[in-house]
This record gives C-alpha cells, structure tokens and sequence, in this order.
C-alpha cells in the first residue's frame, strides 16, 4: 500500500492550531485521530472509504482530495468555496462573434 498524494493540501483549521492534509494517509490519520465526534458523520464516511479507497488503488487521488475536503467543509474547518457565476457555453460563443472582434486578414 502507496501514499496518495493529494493534488493540493488541504489547510484545516482547528480551535488551536491548523494542520496542513497533503496525503490520504494523512487525511486518514487526520479523520481518525483529530476530527470532532460531532462531524463523524455521512461525509467524514464518505472521506474515509475514499482516502482508504486510494491509497488500495481503487480511487484517484483526486477523488479522495475532494471527499476530505467535502468533509472538511462540512465540519467548518476548511473555507467554503467560494461561488462565482459561471458563463454559460453559449455566451463565450457570442463573445467571439462580436463584430468589434479583430482576425488577422479580416478588416
């Protein structure tokens, strides 16, 4: 069994003291050994399986990175993400067709 490095760490806040997650054998020992009982719940299962998943092989380590980080949010100690408004597909198609637009060879 391999260490699964995460694609990015992810950085808990805890009431006295933060911790950098950078591996699911570290997300594993994190949700064992530091996470609060209030939080062990679906998603801190969710984050389990997957982290034990990866480090089988059965799971990317993208998949476990972002069940750790669900549950993370969900117990308040990671950032939420922050929601900004996506363009749709078809108005960056109407962005290029817009005729102040300049191709080489066209004018």
């Amino acid at each position: 069994m391999n260490d699964v490095r995460f694609p990015e760490p992810v950085i808990l806040k805890f009431s006295t003291t933060s911790r950098n997650v950078a591996s699911s054998f570290e997300a594993l020992e994190c949700l064992d050994q530091q996470w609060p009982e209030w939080a062990r719940g679906r998603s801190w299962r969710a984050a389990e399986r997957a982290c034990r998943d990866a480090l089988d092989g059965w799971r990317s380590a993208r998949d476990a990175h972002k069940a750790f980080l669900k549950a993370a949010r969900r117990a308040g100690l990671a950032p939420s993400a922050a929601r900004f408004p996506r363009k749709s597909r078809q108005a960056s198609v109407i962005d290029v067709l817009r005729p102040e637009t300049s191709f080489s060879g066209w004018q």
